[in-house]
């Protein structure tokens, strides 16, 4: 089966075709570095991380470009959110970047996120976004006003076809701001004239100024990834006006089709409300990675599909923390025994390489269907249920099927999911665990052999009432966690 996305261009399902078949061209929107990062956007790049992986693990070369916007990026009071950072922090708007790109890139190593193979910045990028804007104005496309330029939207009949907006049914002062000097109130800056005060300013054509915040990621998608590429993708909050934007000014510079695939996430919110600094209702990821694993963010984060919105909870990252503690603990246990089982194979370990087979295939499936990571995290549950039945059968297990399940763990769990670590390397508070439960497991067979049974009955129960069961098999007893 070939990789299917939701191409949300075309509003449809569409079998992945790169332009190159052995490469895959990305460009993802980026963060704008005037704050901390929040849960919000880790929604948004641990989705596109695990697409990236997937796309590698599949056998692709992959170029994923992802932005820095450190200036262009105006709010709807004309406000560029940089400046206001360092109106808030009372220092220089370069400090502010240099301070919240390290946050940023900080955040995601901690969340396993690999690095794009190009983070480019948008004020270092200022020529590529001038040339541009030169091109648009020659072309009949944009217009200067007292040292501003702007995009006629009218002129470019197909914008509004990602959002399925129309100009026509635009309002003014709709996510853009209305401004007298330009022709129709959805037109939008290329190029914004700076008054003497502004400190983040560039020579230009049309005099001192700086570029608008859509410009950046049309001028830098192309200049790395060709005029033409396979994957755009983003949030799903910024495809009105931001995608719309780019499309239009990408294809009427160049001719050509900007991105053929456009891939978007869906938003977060926290405890059913939307996050907002004025609400007081933004999660930090940093905050979080106090209080989770990183592991369980990603778990939770991909129990939802990366085009869907997710609520985010305390109730709902416990469940996510506790759901991915039941697959680890199998794990675990394989990755114990490997260090300790001879070099042989013998028993069960024939009959389940077609169930290891079975869920390899299961996995692939959920996958190529437009990244399906949900449906992977159910393949993974499922074959951890097997696994589980596997090691407390009692029957011996050779090293070659313990690595084979060990392998396929890695594969999904690690490589391409990340919820699952390569190596258990801080093991105390699951050593603790553990060697209570063996201990209080120890305790019961002793009363169970004594004839308590009472007592044997009373210590299933409150292991049980912890979320431990306990399964007797003719190896012996094991425990499994059910919370």
């Amino acid at each position: 089966m070939t990789i299917q996305v939701y191409n949300v261009l075309t509003r449809r399902k569409e079998e992945f075709k790169p332009i190159n078949p052995d490469r895959v061209t990305m460009y993802v929107c980026g963060p704008t570095v005037y704050d901390v990062p929040h849960i919000g956007h880790a929604k948004t790049y641990v989705s596109f991380d695990v697409i990236a992986r997937y796309l590698r693990f599949s056998g692709y070369r992959v170029r994923y470009v992802q932005n820095i916007t450190d200036v262009g990026h105006i709010l709807d009071t004309g406000e560029d959110r940089i400046m206001k950072g360092a109106r808030r922090e009372r220092i220089e708007p370069m400090e502010v970047v240099e301070r919240y790109t390290r946050a940023y890139f900080t955040a995601m190593d901690a969340l396993g996120v690999a690095r794009p193979d190009i983070s480019p910045r948008a004020s270092a990028h200022v020529p590529e976004q001038i040339e541009m804007t030169k091109q648009l104005i020659a072309d009949g496309y944009a217009y200067e006003v007292d040292g501003s330029v702007y995009f006629s939207v009218k002129k470019f009949p197909a914008y509004g076809k990602l959002s399925g907006r129309h100009v026509e049914e635009l309002e003014e002062g709709a996510r853009v701001a209305v401004r007298d000097e330009k022709r129709h109130p959805a037109d939008f800056a290329l190029w914004k004239k700076a008054e003497p005060e502004h400190i983040l300013r560039w020579p230009s054509p049309w005099g001192w100024g700086y570029p608008g915040w859509h410009i950046e990621c049309s001028a830098m998608s192309t200049k790395y990834l060709g005029e033409t590429f396979d994957i755009h993708g983003g949030g799903v909050d910024n495809i009105f006006p931001h995608n719309e934007c780019e499309i239009a000014q990408a294809e009427a510079a160049t001719g050509k089709p900007f991105a053929n695939y456009w891939l978007l996430t869906g938003s977060l919110t926290l405890d059913g409300v939307k996050m907002s600094k004025s609400l007081g209702n933004v999660l930090n990821v940093e905050t979080a990675l106090q209080q989770y694993s990183p592991q369980a963010i990603r778990y939770f984060i991909l129990s939802s599909h990366y085009s869907n919105p997710i609520d985010f909870s305390d109730s709902a990252i416990e469940a996510a923390a506790k759901g991915l503690e039941r697959v680890l603990v199998p794990v675990r246990s394989v990755r114990d025994r490997l260090r300790d089982t001879a070099e042989s194979d013998e028993g069960a370990g024939v009959s389940f390489s077609a169930t290891l087979d079975q869920h390899r295939a299961a996995l692939k499936e959920a996958l190529n269907d437009n990244f399906n990571a949900p449906a992977a995290l159910g393949v993974l549950n499922q074959l951890t249920t097997e696994v589980n039945t596997l090691l407390n059968s009692g029957q011996p297990i050779g090293k070659a099927t313990l690595t084979a399940i060990d392998q396929l763990y890695r594969d999904y769990g690690s490589t391409v999911l990340g919820v699952i670590p390569d190596e258990f390397k801080q093991e105390s508070d699951y050593e603790l665990v553990d060697g209570l439960v063996r201990m209080l497991i120890e305790m019961r067979k002793d009363a169970r052999q004594a004839k308590d049974f009472q007592r044997s009955d009373r210590i299933r129960d409150q292991l049980a009432a912890l979320g431990v069961a306990l399964e007797d098999g003719r190896g012996g007893t094991t425990y499994r966690l059910t919370k």
